[in-house]
């Protein structure tokens, strides 16, 4: 039975995409690279904004077309978008052979078995999708922050985080299986534990983790600012396999959009943060992102976001423009912003930020910094890597010139050119 899977959207399905084909790879099945190639075509979606709910649509009507051409016998889908609109998409797209909803993932996974008429045995393996030097640790699901633009608690639900024991023991076996960079995601990780009663919050993950002889690099993405506690930040300065990077989402500057937003942090808080995270982490590399075209922001808090971006130069930055979820308490909001003046502010931060960025970069020019390979470009015949400031699929990427390298390794990189995104090494 030759399967394809398709994974749509963040870091988040991709973990939940492991699991699912942990469950399906077995000596009856073979994975396939293509939808033309596949007798199963299993879609996770993504359904957070409009883009991505337009695009697992175009992917849906893209596997019937395989079907409708005898190419293969079921399309079958998974993930956000069917948790949100699992009533909708059944009535809509009939040709569809099964919607599973991602809320109850173990189900999910037992359901799509049951449909291919695979043995009914519970899998605890993740097939992984990623190279095999990094892969991403779901610490848990789902989110209580509730910010008023966001469908993530309408699709994944409240905060639910996973059993402290079987994060590590998920920890240890994928280090065990070749893993130097573990990438600790959740919706919110800074909010681990608060729903448990056994004590356990990100920091004692992350003691633990680290104790792990196998990981080279921890890297802490999605934390929230206002969730930040100062044990927190000093063990990430003292602990040396914590990457000197944080992914520090702050989404706006101006208080009355952020409390409009729902953010539970205001500018003063922003800054104080900051300076703290700065102070104690000289290396550190930040991470953020922002929305613009918010529900009646005006120029002037547009301005005052853009000048401050300018002047805090956060290393890496990502800008979107705010889309209108239903059942968010902003899409009710007045003072919809024009599409096409969110694309004009939406231009504005990425030419600001890619200005700081090639600064950024071009301070790095002849320093050596550590590089992670993570694979060969054989069009340009040259090894890509990251160094440590750096997470993959969304930052910078450091391009080598040296021949025989090896994926998964780390390298002494001598930084000799760069671009606003791209720096360019030789190995010392």
């Amino acid at each position: 039975m030759k399967i394809s899977l398709i994974t749509l959207g963040c870091p988040k399905n991709i973990v939940d995409s492991e699991w699912l084909l942990g469950a399906l790879v077995r000596p009856e099945t073979e994975l396939v690279d293509s939808m033309e190639q596949a007798e199963i075509i299993i879609i996770n979606t993504c359904g957070f904004i409009q883009s991505a709910k337009e695009e697992a649509i175009e992917t849906i009507f893209e596997a019937i077309q395989q079907k409708e051409n005898g190419k293969c016998r079921k399309v079958l889908v998974t993930g956000c978008l069917v948790a949100r609109y699992l009533e909708e998409l059944k009535k809509e797209i009939p040709e569809v052979d099964g919607f599973y909803s991602n809320r109850d993932l173990p189900l999910a996974i037992k359901s799509i078995a049951r449909t291919l008429n695979l043995s009914n045995e519970k899998s605890t393996r993740r097939f992984l999708l990623t190279p095999k030097h990094y892969a991403y640790l779901k610490i848990a699901e789902g989110c209580n922050n509730c910010c008023s633009y966001c469908a993530i608690p309408l699709i994944r639900g409240n905060l639910r985080s996973f059993p402290f024991e079987e994060i590590i023991q998920e920890a240890q076996q994928l280090a065990q299986k070749g893993v130097q960079e573990l990438l600790v995601i959740a919706q919110d990780t800074t909010r681990y534990g608060v729903d448990r009663t056994d004590g356990k919050r990100i920091i004692d993950l992350l003691q633990q983790i680290v104790q792990i002889e196998e990981l080279k690099w921890v890297r802490l993405m999605y934390t929230h600012p206002a969730h930040y506690t100062d044990d927190l930040i000093d063990f990430i300065a003292e602990q040396p396999k914590i990457c000197k990077y944080l992914d520090l989402p702050i989404q706006h500057i101006s208080n009355r959009i952020l409390k409009k937003m729902r953010r539970k942090v205001n500018r003063q808080q922003i800054e104080a943060l900051i300076n703290k995270l700065r102070t104690k982490i000289p290396e550190l590399a930040l991470r953020t992102s922002v929305i613009v075209g918010f529900p009646g922001e005006s120029v002037a808090e547009f301005d005052e976001l853009l000048d401050f971006i300018s002047s805090i130069k956060f290393e890496r930055l990502g800008a979107f423009a705010y889309s209108p979820e239903e059942g968010t308490p902003a899409y009710e909001f007045s003072e919809q912003i024009a599409p096409s003046i969110q694309q004009e502010r939406l231009e504005q931060i990425m030419e600001v930020q890619s200005r700081i960025s090639f600064e950024h970069n071009s301070s790095l020019i002849d320093t050596v910094q550590q590089v992670l390979v993570d694979e060969y470009d054989s069009y340009q015949q040259k090894f890509i890597g990251r160094t440590q400031r750096d997470a993959p699929e969304i930052d910078n990427v450091v391009w080598i010139e040296n021949a025989g390298l090896e994926t998964g390794k780390l390298y002494p990189v001598r930084i000799s050119k760069t671009y606003e995104f791209d720096l360019y090494g030789q190995v010392i």
